[in-house]
């Protein structure tokens, strides 16, 4: 397949729900099953525009943490290996799922490829000072008392925090530029990406864990993204969410959205990062950004579902 390079370039996150709804266990038959929908929805799309897909790893790299914390006859693996093995993990499950949704609509030839990425952070970022993003399973007070890592107290008991940097670059970049002009879609920067520092021409894992949503921004500037989608299990950006006077938007201002993040209206658990990723990448001259529901992906590049990100 020659270059591909006159179809617009979408680039889709994918949120850790994309895998995992909630109430269910995770099992891997579950994660297939609820890939479908997306799934299904960028294999039409492949046809009119070149495609990125990004997607969080949150449950997986939970799940990981807990088997190894529950065996001590193999040696503990760091985080940023864990995070690069539920990149091949969660990749090979997009991939394999997207591949037989092209083949029911005749499109078996479209070319498909699943790139370990790592994504570099400042050493001094002054989030290495406060870790603030729960990981992992959860520890009772004793042993909590036991454990080498800083932990937060939840409602449910101790958990690991690790620090959350602000991606940089991403490493690969130019190699996903040419391969999505080659007419691949790109499977990358899974779970945010594997976090590095660098030095001189030498890159380090450390443990750290990346937000995808900022991350995918990051690589959409750097590779030229044309429409940045950020997908989750909610419509939108809503005022009041969660209240009785609840109210989805279709268009959200930068200017909007930068007042809401600056009065603390949305809070990190939520929207916070999708929109700070969206306003980043508009603000940086992207075409458009827009944040809906999983199942919503190919009417809001249409622009008849999600929230908008307007300058």
């Amino acid at each position: 397949m020659g270059s591909d390079t006159g179809k617009p370039l979408l680039l889709v996150a994918l949120g850790g729900n994309a895998l995992i709804r909630k109430g269910e266990t995770g099992t891997i038959a579950e994660q297939f099953v609820n890939l479908r929908i997306p799934a299904r929805q960028l294999a039409r799309l492949s046809r009119d525009y070149r495609i990125i897909i990004t997607h969080g790893n949150g449950p997986q790299v939970g799940n990981l943490l807990l088997q190894q914390e529950s065996c001590d006859t193999v040696p503990k693996l760091p985080l940023e290996i864990l995070v690069a093995q539920t990149q091949g993990q969660i990749g090979y499950m997009v991939e394999a799922t997207l591949d037989e949704e092209l083949e029911a609509l005749g499109l078996g030839d479209q070319l498909l490829v699943s790139l370990i990425s790592y994504v570099v952070v400042d050493a001094g970022d002054p989030a290495f000072h406060e870790p603030t993003k729960p990981i992992g399973p959860f520890y009772t007070e004793e042993e909590a008392a036991q454990l080498p890592w800083p932990l937060v107290h939840t409602p449910n008991g101790y958990r690991r925090v690790v620090a959350s940097p602000r991606p940089l670059t991403i490493v690969e970049k130019r190699e996903i530029r040419k391969l999505v002009n080659d007419g691949f879609i790109v499977i990358c920067c899974g779970g945010g990406g594997i976090p590095v520092t660098r030095e001189g021409r030498a890159f380090h894992g450390i443990d750290a864990v990346i937000d995808k949503d900022l991350a995918s921004a990051r690589l959409a500037c750097e590779v030229g993204v044309d429409i940045l989608l950020i997908a989750t299990d909610v419509p939108g950006v809503a005022n009041d969410f969660g209240k009785l006077g609840e109210r989805y938007l279709s268009n959200f201002s930068i200017a909007d959205a930068e007042h809401a993040l600056a009065r603390g209206d949305l809070p990190p658990g939520s929207m916070r990062p999708k929109v700070e990723a969206a306003v980043q990448f508009v603000r940086s001259g992207g075409s458009r950004a827009v944040i809906c529901h999983l199942n919503d992906i190919g009417s809001a590049v249409k622009g008849e579902a999600g929230t908008e990100i307007t300058a």
